[in-house]
C-alpha cells in the first residue's frame, strides 16, 4: 500500500501548496464534473458530495491509486443553505464582501479519500468560521484590487492578506479554511499504511 500513486483530485494551487507540506510525491488530475447544487439543504451535504464525486471520477480511472478530493462550500450566519460561490468578477467580489462585512462567514471543507482497489473511502466534512471586521468599500476595492481573490469562495485568501480583512478566526484546523483539512487528511493517510513523517 504504501507504493500506491497518490493522485489530488483538484487544479487548486492552494490544495497543491498544502500538499506540498507533507513532501509525499504525488501528480493532480482535474476532474471534470458539474459543482451546481442539487437540491442540497446544507452546505455540508454540498461539500461532501462534491469532494466525494471528485474523488470517484479519478478513482474509477485509477483504481490503484489513492486519490484525494476536496472541496469548500461557504455560507453566511443562519444562512447555512445559501452557498457563497466563487465571485470570478470583481464587482461581485465586491457585493460578496460588503454581505460579509462585520458577520461571521461559515466553511465547510470536505475530504474524500478513495483507494478503489482495496475497496477504501473515507469522506468528512470540517468547520471553520471567520468574523468578518467592518469594511469599508474603500478597504474593500484596495483589497481586492492587491489580493485578487476572484476564485476564492468569500472572495478572500486566508493565506495572504486576507487576513487583514477579520477580527477572529475560529477553528482546529486553519488548513480546513484553505480547502483542504490537513490533519484529517493526515489521519486517514496513516491509515492507509503512509508514514508521516
Amino acid at each position: 500500500m504504501t507504493h500506491s500513486e497518490i493522485i489530488l483530485a483538484s487544479s487548486s494551487q492552494t490544495r497543491k501548496d498544502l500538499m506540498n507540506r507533507l513532501g509525499l510525491e504525488y501528480r493532480c488530475i482535474s476532474p471534470d464534473i458539474d459543482e451546481s447544487p442539487k437540491n442540497e439543504s446544507h452546505a455540508d451535504d454540498l461539500a461532501k458530495r462534491l469532494a466525494f464525486e471528485k474523488a470517484r471520477i479519478i478513482a474509477k480511472a485509477h483504481p490503484n491509486a489513492i486519490v484525494i478530493g476536496s472541496d469548500q462550500v461557504a455560507w453566511r450566519e443562519n444562512a447555512p443553505q445559501e452557498f457563497i460561490g466563487k465571485p470570478l468578477a470583481v464587482d461581485k467580489a465586491i457585493q460578496q464582501l460588503q454581505a460579509n462585512s462585520g458577520k461571521n462567514v461559515f466553511f465547510s471543507t470536505a475530504l474524500s479519500v478513495q483507494h478503489l482497489a482495496t475497496g477504501f473511502e473515507h469522506t468528512l466534512v470540517e468547520h471553520y468560521h471567520v468574523k468578518f471586521r467592518d469594511l469599508t468599500l474603500a478597504e474593500i476595492e484596495r483589497y481586492i484590487e492587491i489580493d485578487q481573490p476572484l476564485h476564492c469562495a468569500g472572495s478572500f485568501k486566508c493565506e495572504s492578506l486576507g487576513i487583514s480583512l477579520f477580527e477572529q478566526m475560529i477553528g482546529q484546523d486553519q488548513t480546513t479554511l484553505m480547502g483542504m483539512p490537513m490533519i484529517q487528511l493526515c489521519r486517514i493517510l496513516r491509515k492507509l499504511g503512509l508514514a508521516l513523517p
